[in-house]
């Protein structure tokens, strides 16, 4: 399950818009529903359900009806539109913030991108966040109080005990940072989850593999991770911190890597490694569009330095396709640009590794979302945890 804690709001507002929300959520999960039972589902008391409806109302989301129950006349509060309430999905990665707004019926109605310098704060993309979200719902015609909530990806593991970005983070500045903080930021409620994960959710829902019963997504970028569907399931482990195939050894006597370690896959395959090696060999800065470009205008470095990484990654993931034989792997991330230039070498690891009887019958394929998996995952993570699945009208 993705970290999902209620907020301790710092005014009136935000505890009034926090309870719209656990209403609207309550509607989209139950169907109409009378307002006694909506105080009953969410533990807020009838006055106060009483007068967030009439809120809702004013604000054309909900409307009411008389019915009875138990032989008892009641109000019964349904949704107006499904085009009403929206879910969002906001992604952070090394050098940008993206957000994505979306219906209840998975249409994108929204979709913003910034660039941001390294080094940034935690604070200070959050803060980058939360304007960019308020421009977002402005563009798609959206009341912030029709939000049901907001799917957040962070490159780094989380705690799921705590709520918590724990150490092994690709942004330091990230480690220490809570559900709750960047629900305090954002004003609204938050789940909190790893960027592969939110990559391999999107996958499943927006992807050409939706319905695949066994996935696991591969992101390969400043950090290596991977998200994994099991049995049609998000698999997220004991306490949330699943997928670290970025710090599988590689060469025992390699790099040293940030988790402590010596030659992880990171420090052998990440874009990272790949800027880095590159840009000393061109003696020039690179950035990871520059390996996309040069190694599809045929540059022999850049495609060299792509194969390794691509061989590297075939042979961390031979261990997941051993152990889990999964119907399909997944690569994603700002790399996916190159298709068979960087498949061709993974597929070669894998066949290296793994067992020839799981690698003919597993799918390799790039993802088809690119840099946008991990926003729409957020979306959809949202909507999921409300109720709402790709199926439903």
């Amino acid at each position: 399950m993705p970290v999902r804690q209620r907020r301790h709001p710092g005014s009136q507002s935000a505890l009034r818009l926090s309870n719209q929300q656990r209403i609207l959520s309550n509607l989209v999960s139950s169907g109409p529903t009378t307002q006694a039972d909506i105080a009953r589902n969410t533990g807020l008391s009838t006055a106060t359900v009483s007068n967030i409806v009439k809120v809702l109302v004013d604000l054309g989301l909900v409307s009411t009806s008389p019915t009875t129950s138990s032989g008892r006349r009641a109000q019964l509060v349904s949704l107006s539109s499904t085009d009403g309430a929206v879910s969002v999905g906001i992604d952070f990665g090394r050098r940008h913030v993206r957000v994505i707004v979306a219906t209840l019926d998975y249409r994108v109605i929204a979709e913003k991108e910034v660039e941001i310098p390294l080094g940034y704060t935690a604070a200070e993309a959050l803060d980058i966040a939360a304007n960019l979200l308020a421009s977002s719902l402005v563009q798609a015609g959206v009341q912030r109080s029709a939000v049901l909530g907001v799917g957040v990806g962070v490159p780094g593991p989380i705690d799921r005990r705590t709520g918590t970005v724990v150490r092994g983070a690709i942004l330091p500045e990230w480690v220490g940072v809570t559900v709750g903080m960047v629900e305090e930021c954002l004003e609204l409620p938050v789940y909190l989850e790893n960027d592969a994960n939110l990559g391999v959710l999107a996958e499943a829902t927006w992807g050409a593999h939706a319905g695949t019963p066994t996935v696991v997504f591969v992101k390969v970028g400043t950090g290596i991770g991977a998200g994994l569907i099991l049995n049609g399931s998000p698999y997220s482990g004991n306490i949330g911190l699943t997928g670290e195939i970025g710090h599988t050894p590689i060469h025992e006597y390699g790099l040293l890597c940030r988790c402590g370690n010596r030659g992880c896959l990171e420090t052998v395959a990440s874009t990272t490694i790949m800027i880095e090696l590159l840009s000393r060999t061109l003696e020039r800065p690179v950035r990871t569009r520059d390996i996309v470009r040069l190694a599809l205008e045929g540059d022999v470095r850049a495609i060299r330095v792509v194969e390794e990484a691509g061989l590297a990654v075939g042979r961390s993931i031979a261990a997941i396709t051993n152990l889990i034989n999964p119907h399909t792997i997944i690569v994603g991330g700002p790399l996916t640009g190159l298709g068979e230039l960087l498949l061709s070498p993974i597929r070669s690891g894998l066949e290296r590794y793994a067992v020839p009887m799981i690698v003919e019958t597993t799918e390799l394929v790039m993802s088809a979302l690119g840099e946008r998996a991990e926003a729409l995952g957020g979306a959809a993570l949202v909507l999921q945890q409300s109720g709402i699945h790709p199926t439903a009208s």
